[in-house]
């Protein structure tokens, strides 16, 4: 993710503040190229601090994007292994 450094400063002064969550939600992009997905970097999100303990929720901007959409409506089995499959395969562990 990246911030803003309004937003960052916000964020890290209010890290271990008890109502943290009651502040935002931050504007921010994702910084992430994530496989088997259309390109992914600079993604619109919205950060939300949660509670002490929690890591802060980042939801993407809600767009047709197939990773938007997978957040949103969730995924199903067979789409996930499709995505997951080619990263878990370790070409070089087979036998020739």
């Amino acid at each position: 993710m990246s911030l803003s450094e309004k937003s960052f400063d916000g964020v890290h002064d209010s890290w271990r503040d008890e109502r943290r969550a009651e502040l935002g939600p931050f504007f921010g992009w994702l910084c992430t190229a994530i496989p088997g997905y259309p390109d992914t970097m600079f993604l619109k999100t919205s950060v939300q601090l949660r509670p002490i303990g929690l890591r802060p929720l980042v939801e993407l901007e809600p767009t047709e994007h197939a990773l938007a959409v997978h957040q949103r409506e969730g995924i199903g089995a067979t789409e996930l292994r499709e995505l997951v499959g080619p990263l878990l395969h370790d070409p070089e562990s087979e036998e020739q």
